[in-house]
C-alpha cells in the first residue's frame, strides 16, 4: 500500500536519525588506534608507498570513493578488487604499501583470503570494520573501528548506517592527513586541474581582470572629478585608479566617492581635483595571486571594485565583483 506524505517524511527522518546515531557513536569510539593509523599512513607515503583499499558489495563502492579522496589529497592510492586480486591484480602490491580492508562484520571471506597474501607481499594491513573482535580485526596490523548500533533498513538487511559510518571514518582519516601533511590550496589545485573546482583553484588574478581601456587609470594630480567620471563611464567600471608620477597607485575613486563628493564638495565639485575625494591607497590584490584571493578581499572589506597591481604597485588590471559569478569564482 502506498505511503502517505506524512509517513514518507517520517520514515526519511528516521533513516537520517539512525545514520546520524552511527556517526555519533563512531566519534565516541575514536581513540589511540586512529592516531596510530594516521602516523602509519604518513610513514608509508614518506617512504614512497601507497594505500590500497579493498572491499566487496557496498563496501567496494566505499573503498573506491576513499581511493579517490586519498589521491585528491596527494596520498597515492588504488582500489583492489578482491576477486581480481587472485587472478593477477596482486601485481600492484609492493613491500611497504598499506592495505585497508573494509568489512562491517569482519568476517567477509574475500577479505580474509587476502590477509596472508598481503603478508607475503610485505604489506601492512588495516581493518576498517564495525566488529572489533572479528577475525579480520584480529588478523590485521591496525584497526579503524566505527560503530553502527543498527541499520536504517527496516528489514535490518541493507547496509546503510554501517556504510555511512565507514565512509565518514575514512573521510576523517583523509582530512586529518590533509592537515598534518600541510597540503595547501595550490597543492590541491594540482590534483584538480579540470572542471569548476579546477577553475576556481587555478585561475589567477591576471586571468580574470579587465585590462586596457576597461581598466581606467589616470594621473591623480592632473585629474578633476569630472574627468574621473568620464573615465569610469568609458570603461563601464565602478572605479578609477589614480597614480602618482611614477605610475604607482595613489588612490581609488569609486561611485561611492562620487556620491559623497556631490554631497560635500559644493556646486563646483566636478571641477575640483579628484584627489580631494578619492580613497587613498585603496584595496588591491597582486596580479599573480590566485583569483580566490581577490574573492577574499571583496568579502573581507565588503567592496565592489578592486585593482590588481604589479610588483611596483602599479595598477595593471581591474576587477568588478559582478565579474566573479560569471567566472564561477563565487
Amino acid at each position: 500500500m502506498p505511503l502517505d506524505p506524512t509517513t514518507i517524511l517520517a520514515k526519511a527522518r528516521q533513516c537520517l536519525a539512525i545514520e546520524r546515531e552511527a556517526l555519533g557513536a563512531t566519534a565516541k569510539v575514536l581513540g589511540a588506534e586512529f592516531v596510530t593509523v594516521v602516523r602509519t599512513v604518513e610513514a608509508v607515503v614518506r617512504d614512497g608507498g601507497k594505500v590500497i583499499f579493498s572491499g566487496v558489495g557496498k563496501n567496494a563502492h566505499i573503498a573506491e570513493k576513499l581511493t579517490g579522496t586519498f589521491n585528491s589529497i596527494g596520498v597515492p592510492s588504488c582500489y583492489l578488487d578482491p576477486t581480481q586480486a587472485l587472478h593477477g591484480d596482486l601485481g600492484l602490491c609492493a613491500a611497504g604499501d598499506l592495505a585497508v580492508l573494509l568489512s562491517n562484520s569482519g568476517a567477509t571471506a574475500e577479505m580474509l583470503r587476502l590477509l596472508p597474501l598481503f603478508e607475503k607481499f610485505g604489506l601492512q594491513t588495516v581493518a576498517l570494520t564495525g566488529a572489533p573482535d572479528s577475525e579480520l580485526a584480529r588478523g590485521c596490523d591496525y584497526r579503524l573501528l566505527y560503530a553502527a548500533p543498527r541499520e536504517a533498513c527496516p528489514l535490518a538487511l541493507a547496509p546503510t548506517a554501517s556504510t555511512t559510518a565507514a565512509l565518514a571514518l575514512g573521510d576523517a582519516l583523509a582530512m586529518v592527513l590533509l592537515e598534518s601533511r600541510g597540503l595547501t590550496r595550490e597543492d590541491f589545485a594540482r590534483y584538480h586541474p579540470a572542471g569548476t573546482l579546477g577553475m576556481t583553484l587555478l585561475l589567477r588574478v591576471r586571468d580574470i581582470m579587465r585590462t586596457g581601456e576597461a581598466c581606467p587609470v589616470l594621473k591623480g594630480a592632473r585629474t578633476t572629478v569630472q574627468e574621473a567620471i568620464f573615465a569610469m563611464t568609458r570603461a563601464k567600471s565602478g572605479a578609477v585608479a589614480l597614480v602618482d608620477g611614477r605610475g604607482r597607485l595613489a588612490g581609488v575613486f569609486t561611485d561611492g566617492d562620487f556620491r559623497r563628493s556631490a554631497l560635500t564638495g559644493g556646486g563646483e565639485f566636478l571641477r575640483r581635483p579628484v584627489t580631494e575625494f578619492m580613497t587613498r591607497g585603496g584595496k588591491t590584490v597582486p596580479v599573480e595571486a590566485l583569483a580566490v584571493e581577490a574573492l577574499k578581499v571583496f568579502q573581507k572589506f565588503k567592496i565592489s571594485d578592486l585593482f590588481a597591481v604589479d610588483s611596483r604597485h602599479r595598477p595593471v588590471g581591474y576587477i568588478d565583483v559582478q565579474d566573479l559569478p560569471k567566472l564561477k569564482i563565487l
